[in-house]
């Protein structure tokens, strides 16, 4: 049987840490050890941005752009990052807590060592996007999009997965625990996924739809 996904790594961040402020260029920005709390960077152009070690308290990047960036050992705690859009964006030991991801758009993204805890990532996409060592914990995703994604050694844990779009993506070493998957599209797609007998019997339906069996009615 094969072993439970591990843990990611947490982000590594330095003793000290120096603000940032609310108008700081983030075009093709190489920020490092910032501090960053309550700044607004709603709609800004933060395209090639470079982010290390650094955490980021109840900030607003909604509607943000991110193609392209790099973010390594950030933390962020609390705000709202709702439709950001990340195209190819590189996440490494990156940690979300209580963040608002709500049609966050991550296509062609790499994400390694990266941890959603209480977070909303309904609509979020993740489209041929590469997930190593990600867990999602009590994450809203209804509507989540992984479309052609790769998924190694990714845990779901408590989460809403319903009517989640799977077609085309693939898992490796991954598990579901205790997650609704109601509606999941291309429940076939789950081929190879750890997952508890109960939650199994919870979406019978899904997959047997998704491979094919006719149910009878007795």
């Amino acid at each position: 049987m094969s072993n439970s996904p591990g843990l990611p790594v947490d982000p590594d961040l330095p003793e000290s840490l120096v603000s940032s402020q609310e108008d700081t260029v983030l075009l093709d920005a190489d920020l490092e050890s910032q501090s960053i709390t309550g700044v607004d960077w709603s709609g800004r152009d933060a395209r090639g941005l470079r982010l290390s070690e650094s955490i980021l308290r109840s900030t607003s990047l909604d509607e943000c752009s991110l193609e392209r960036a790099h973010l390594r050992d950030v933390v962020i705690l609390d705000g709202s990052w709702a439709n950001v859009t990340g195209a190819d964006a590189s996440f490494n030991r990156v940690r979300f807590e209580r963040v608002r991801l709500t049609g966050a758009a991550f296509a062609a993204s790499r994400l390694d060592n990266v941890a959603f805890v209480d977070c909303r990532l309904d609509l979020s996409s993740f489209r041929f996007s590469q997930l190593e060592l990600v867990r999602f914990e009590r994450c809203r995703m209804a509507g989540s999009d992984f479309y052609e994604a790769q998924l190694d050694s990714v845990m779901f844990a408590g989460c809403d997965l319903a009517e989640t779009i799977l077609t085309g993506a693939t898992f490796a070493g991954s598990e579901m625990r205790g997650c609704d998957l109601s509606g999941v599209k291309s429940p076939e797609r789950l081929s190879g996924v750890r997952m508890p007998w109960m939650d199994v019997m919870r979406i019978a339906g899904e997959l047997a739809s998704g491979i094919g069996i006719e149910i009878l009615e007795e």
